[in-house]
């Protein structure tokens, strides 16, 4: 970037940023104020246990379901585990949900999937912010350091662990996250929130809510974060500090008895620095760590209409736009993602429960072309129909149900593809309940897979001609696809105890691979030099199997513990035409064997609020990363109705420790450091 380019760059950054405040204030001056100030979260500690069992979801069905009937492996986070973790960010939240893999890969990089396949682009876990996806089309995965919402505004984090494809379509493989925002009526008054710390250096949000007449509300929000670097394995600094700032709008209406109208915009912008090994220049072959600057932003407008017919009968329509851009001095892509959903909801007779549904989403990408990265074609856009039906079936009131379902989709890349399951719910009394499922789920290649060019190192060859190695996309890519069979059970031993128990196998067949191919020569860019060319394939198939299990149990009145554990196996294999010699080891050590967790709520005299979590994760073979614990713990002073301080201490049993590391991850790897940060909120 040239230094007049540097100067705009700095110059839009300031200009956006003023903008953000400026609409913040101007909205704060030129709305009328609220009947009542900003709300104080729902403490969920003080049901009962068969209140939260009772949490309606709908990440499984797209309707509202209890989670004690819901045939699925499902993990809700409420508002009130939010408040009490402790976490500043997503990607820590998901760590307390028992058969996730979360690992910490820089200050602002995260690998995150679940039951397995985990990566630093996780390419089977499909992530949703209120029902806009924000799984990359391009990489296949999620940039977490561009998905931070401001955590007060979340109602609650439904997660499935396992697949979703039949209602939430491809790439619904391994898992589901669906982040749900609280509706602008729950968020009224003002909320600001400040801190700071030794690695969070400083980070704030304000949040204003208040209404329009009788029938609308409104949300504004402003965030932002500055953090600090870790540590390179070496001890110097990981050059991965970053920054993020983000602002938003909420509305919600009730136009008429049968309509609601919601609204919603957000946009945002950061940087974020990483070390990663770069090819530098031919001539001479020079290869190099690079210390990079990650420019991103983006903004997003949504709109959902919901008309209810009858009691039984109900639609809903949304419609939202996206636009991310990404890039550094060695790539830079921009997205723009249209997508429009029609469900409709309606109740058969007194025996069956029907939803079904449309969809279409076009994207269109530019892309940069550099020594580093390339794609062909350089711009692309790319088409998705969908259509999907599930019937829930009551074969016996109260006590048990089936649910069949298939989603059939149409891409650019593989044409029609169809995910179909089925499920059964058995309630064997009003305390025990028995589930089982079977499904199928696809994930669809993406731009990476099928167009890019991507050079990797840059070596002296045989007899001083400058080597190459390079990674190309294959057109020709297939659906990976997943046969999986679930089970579970839940107890509700008593008012103070719970079990939530799940086990599964899966199935893989056309698992991504790499495919080495011959060495050519190449005269451009010049000088003539060597390419040692690999070929992405569909070259692995496996089976994984394992076991996930929470509880919760009330000590007493004030002290509630809940403990985790998951347990997976994942055994690959090449198939015959493969000559992939890395993929299957490389896979299969990318995942713990064992993770464990317990989570501790303490309410204390004196307005104080203790909450400690302990996590166990074991060791990954692949890249030779040791087993860790984990120790987090804060303590929340509430001196005020709508004042309270918070002090955070997290990674506390060491000073320093490794997460993640894969052969196929762009970013080295940093240590993650032990911190502390206070903070402060306010409500008014």
């Amino acid at each position: 970037m040239n230094s007049a380019d540097k100067i705009r760059h700095d110059f839009l950054n300031v200009q956006m940023r003023a903008a953000c405040a400026g609409a913040f204030l101007a909205i704060l001056a030129s709305l009328p104020l609220p009947a009542s100030p900003q709300q104080k979260p729902d403490d969920l500690t003080s049901h009962s246990i068969e209140d939260l069992m009772n949490i309606e979801v709908t990440s499984v069905s797209k309707t509202e379901q209890k989670l004690s009937r819901t045939a699925s492996a499902v993990f809700v986070i409420t508002q009130e585990d939010i408040r009490r973790s402790g976490a500043t960010n997503i990607p820590d939240l998901l760590r307390m949900v028992p058969g996730m893999q979360v690992a910490q890969i820089n200050s602002s990089a995260w690998a995150i999937t679940a039951r397995g396949f985990d990566g630093q682009y996780s390419n089977k876990l499909l992530v949703m912010i209120d029902g806009r996806t924000v799984y990359s089309p391009t990489f296949s995965g999620v940039f977490w350091n561009a998905q931070m919402i401001p955590l007060e505004t979340i109602e609650r984090i439904e997660v499935i662990r396992g697949p979703g494809a039949t209602v939430w379509g491809a790439n619904a493989v391994n898992g589901v996250v669906n982040i749900i925002t609280k509706s602008a009526r729950d968020t009224q008054g003002g909320l600001i929130t400040s801190g700071g710390g030794t690695h969070e250096q400083g980070f704030g949000t304000a949040i204003y809510g208040g209404r329009i007449g009788n029938s609308a509300a409104y949300r504004a929000f402003v965030s932002g974060l500055n953090e600090g670097h870790f540590p390179s394995p070496a001890g110097l600094s990981g050059q991965d500090d970053w920054d993020t700032i983000r602002g938003g709008f909420r509305a919600d209406a009730t136009l008429s008895p049968k309509d609601s109208l919601t609204a919603e915009a957000e946009v945002y912008e950061g940087t974020a620095g990483e070390t990663d090994t770069v090819p530098i220049s031919l001539s001479p072959p020079v290869t190099g760590i690079l210390a990079l600057r990650d420019r991103f932003s983006g903004w997003d407008v949504l709109s959902r209409w919901n008309h209810a017919a009858s009691p039984r009968s109900a639609t809903s329509l949304q419609i939202y736009f996206d636009r991310t851009n990404r890039g550094d001095a060695t790539f830079g892509i921009g997205l723009n993602t249209f997508d429009i959903d029609f469900q409709h909801h309606v109740g058969w007779g007194n025996r069956q429960d029907f939803v079904w549904g449309l969809g279409y989403r076009l994207n269109s990408d530019a892309t940069a072309t550099t020594f580093r990265i390339a794609f062909n074609p350089a711009d692309r856009v790319t088409q998705l129909f969908n259509s999907f039906v599930q019937d829930e079936i009551v074969i016996r009131p109260d006590r048990l149900y089936a649910t069949l379902g298939v989603k059939l989709e149409h891409d650019d890349y593989n044409g029609f593809g169809w995910q179909p399951s089925g499920r059964i719910a058995w309630n064997i009394d009003d305390r025990n309940m028995l589930w089982a499922s079977v499904s199928r789920a696809l994930r669809t290649p993406s731009r990476s897979d099928t167009d890019v060019r991507a050079n990797l190192f840059a070596l002296p060859g045989p007899n001083n001609v400058p080597l190459l190695v390079s990674v190309f996309g294959n057109p020709e890519e297939k659906n990976e696809s997943l046969n999986a069979v679930e089970a579970g059970y839940r107890n509700q031993f008593s008012s103070r105890t719970s079990l939530d128990l799940t086990v599964f196998y899966n199935d893989y067949d056309n698992v991504f691979s790499t495919e080495p191919g011959q060495l050519r020569f190449e005269t451009n860019p010049p000088p003539l030099h060597l390419v040692e060319p690999d070929t992405f394939g569909n070259g692995v198939r496996g089976e994984t199997h394992g076991l996930e299990a929470s509880a919760k149990w009330r000590v007493t009145g004030r002290w509630t513990l809940t403990p985790g554990y998951a347990f997976l196996a994942v055994h690959l294999h090449p198939a015959a035409t493969s000559q992939d010699t890395t993929t299957v080891p490389a896979t299969e050590g990318s995942f713990p064997h064992h993770q464990a967790q317990l989570r501790s709520h303490v309410d204390l005299p004196w307005h104080l609020q203790w909450d400690s979590s302990v996590f166990f994760v074991g060791r990954l073979s692949s890249e030779s990363v040791p087993s860790y614990t984990r120790l987090d713990t804060n303590l929340t002073w509430q001196p005020l109705e709508r004042f309270s301080i918070k002090l955070v201490g997290q990674n506390l049993l060491r000073d320093h420790h490794e997460e993640f590391n894969s052969s196929s991850q762009t970013a080295l790897s940093s240590l993650i450091k032990r911190s502390a940060y206070i903070q402060f909120t306010g409500r008014f």
